[in-house]
């Protein structure tokens, strides 16, 4: 089989790939044209496909996947470049790093939480992340970044809201940044939409003992009552609103 080839253009970003993990998948594609989830375990031992992914796409390399079957039936992705040409502005530039007083700015003013879920954390657990995608608005330079347009994210919504950002039509195909400045994963506190979709969205966490053990009470009423637990909580939640409205 003939080895792929790609534009300058492409090999340009590509070389700005500086993660070990991001340049095992680029040299995998370049080598052989796509590379799949399976690969990256088996291969190289490579677990966490989607951040060496994200590795990629944050260097401004176009990487879309597609979704595919391991031998064992289990899903996963399957990643190959992209036209550079629908690389807008500068973003093919890459992204740039953010200062270490640009967090502590954001946790001043926002406090050290999750703005999605809420839940606190130590400053080093929580990730500074784009409310508007990277890939759509592209960056300002650094002494050019308004607060207003960054968010703190715990590990785990930030991958909730990758996921559920790459999979929106405004990511693949239209790319308005008006559009994610009224979805939820961009403004939690007012939104219409969620990637397009006309939901609503709850993150919550219990914690400490208390909390805790609330949480295990409610889990035990939902299968007392043969419910999921997130099923039951919004119908316990609905019914509570229901009887205040009628007070």
């Amino acid at each position: 089989m003939a080895k792929p080839s790609y534009s300058a253009e492409l090999l340009a970003a590509v070389a700005k790939v500086t993660t070990k993990r991001g340049k095992i998948l680029v040299k995998h594609i370049l080598k052989h044209g796509s590379v799949s989830t399976e690969d990256l375990e088996t291969i190289y031992g490579l677990t966490d496909a989607a951040s060496a992914a994200r590795d990629v796409k944050d260097a401004g390399v176009p990487l879309p996947s597609i979704r595919s079957k391991r031998k064992n039936g289990r899903q996963m992705a399957i990643y190959s470049f992209g036209d550079p040409s629908l690389i807008r502005g500068d973003r093919f530039q890459g992204r740039k790093a953010f200062s270490k007083g640009f967090k502590n700015t954001l946790i001043e003013k926002c406090g050290a939480k999750c703005a999605l879920c809420s839940t606190p954390y130590e400053p080093r657990y929580l990730q500074l992340d784009h409310r508007v995608p990277y890939q759509i608005a592209g960056e300002e330079a650094e002494g050019q970044r308004d607060l207003d347009e960054y968010m703190l994210l715990c590990g785990s919504c930030q991958r909730s809201k990758s996921w559920s950002c790459e999979h929106c039509e405004n990511w693949r195909e239209v790319r308005q940044p008006a559009i994610c400045k009224t979805c939820y994963w961009a403004v939690p506190e007012d939104y219409t939409h969620i990637a397009l979709k006309d939901h609503r969205r709850l993150e919550i966490v219990w914690l400490g003992a208390d909390e805790v053990m609330d949480h295990a009470r409610l889990k035990s009423m939902a299968a007392k009552n043969a419910m999921a637990l997130p099923l039951y909580a919004k119908a316990a939640l609905a019914e509570y609103v229901r009887r205040q409205q009628r007070k």
